[in-house]
């Protein structure tokens, strides 16, 4: 868990500094007050992500001076760690230590799950949604997928580069799709292997929140099958006429179904948030169990948005004994809310936080 959250010109804050109890925080206020961008400071510190941007200097708060960056730092499961960003890139540290990299800076982090209403897009939005939500599990529980996704996202930007030029250079074109190929069947197996497992779990808790005997089903189908070689091949003359890559992990597809049916077409906006919501239960129960460590659970203006039996669902769903930051534009709900005693209320207005009594 976190114990202590510093930020210094991040989003819309110049310093922020909070010290947050076992249980978790609440955070209270309008929208487009700073909120969501607590949270995700926390995941910058620990998991070196945004769930908003992948642009670094995006997150830099207006008015810094050109090259200023932004900076990180908290005590994260009994480590004082570490994030400083500026034009030349990520400084990293733990415990005083420089780390080399952001593969050495994650190997002894901690675990998140972030869930928010924009889950939704889970589910109705397009197949790249539900990659990144299967790279965020695998970065977490897969050693060697983070590093394996970047190698492999190089050498496809390559690739497609090599493909748009007017005389393509087989020779190189064809040693990048070795590294894609390589780093390609690594992370089809593990994408199959993080399936098989959130699976079971996700189906339970589609029940148990649905309240009903909702069967769901997760089908991980590979865009190159399971031989990304063969699928190369076969698509050579495709991809060499209209000059992009067709086949390999960046155009996989996560199929999501209710009782047989298409999610994201046939079922109801009700059933719908609730698949988002159980495959984030899954994900928190997945990574619990293969890294033997509870996770964080950020989670950002959902519970005011549900229907008491499904909040109460949820929050009993959740591990007790994990900690949770929670955003949310009224606490009325808070009251009827079971199992949030312990956690810290703050008040979040124009970028500066204060406690609530």
């Amino acid at each position: 868990m976190l114990r202590t959250l510093r930020a210094v010109d991040f989003r819309c804050f110049s310093g922020l500094g909070l010290e947050i109890p076992a249980a978790g925080a609440v955070f209270t206020g309008d929208n487009a007050q700073g909120k969501t961008s607590i949270l995700e400071a926390v995941c910058l510190l620990v998991r070196l992500h945004s769930p908003r941007t992948r642009r670094m200097p995006a997150l830099t708060r207006m008015g810094t001076p050109s090259g200023g960056g932004f900076g990180i730092a908290g005590e994260a499961w009994g480590m004082e760690r570490r994030v400083r960003w500026q034009a030349g890139g990520l400084q990293l540290s733990a415990d005083g230590e420089e780390r080399d990299g952001p593969g050495a800076y994650l190997a002894d982090g901690g675990l998140l799950v972030w869930m928010g209403n924009e889950d939704l897009d889970l589910v109705r939005g397009p197949a790249e949604g539900r990659r990144r939500y299967l790279d965020f599990v695998g970065s977490q529980i897969e050693p060697g997928y983070r590093s394996a996704l970047a190698r492999y996202r190089r050498a496809l930007k390559a690739k497609n580069l090599l493909l748009k030029d007017p005389r393509p250079r087989e020779e190189e074109i064809r040693s990048y799709e070795e590294v894609m190929i390589t780093e390609g069947d690594l992370l089809v197996a593990a994408r199959d292997r993080i399936v098989a497992q959130l699976l079971p779990r996700a189906a339970t808790a589609q029940r148990q929140v649905s309240g009903r005997e909702e069967l769901l089903e997760l089908e991980y189908r590979p865009a190159g099958g399971h031989c990304l070689r063969a699928a190369m091949e076969q698509a050579r003359e495709r991809e060499r006429r209209q000059r992009q890559s067709f086949v390999g992990p960046h155009r996989d597809e996560l199929l999501l179904s209710i009782n047989g049916l298409v999610a994201a077409e046939f079922a109801s906006e009700g059933q719908q948030r609730t698949l988002a919501l159980a495959l984030k239960l899954a994900q928190g129960e997945t990574l619990a169990a293969v890294r033997d460590s509870l996770p964080v659970y950020l989670i950002d203006d959902v519970f005011g948005e549900l229907d008491p039996g499904r909040r109460n669902a949820v929050l009993h769903a959740l591990p007790s004994a994990a900690q949770k930051w929670i955003t949310t534009t009224h606490l009325g709900w808070l009251e009827e809310a079971h199992g949030l005693g312990g956690m810290a209320r703050y008040s979040v207005r124009a970028g500066e936080v204060t406690t609530n009594t």
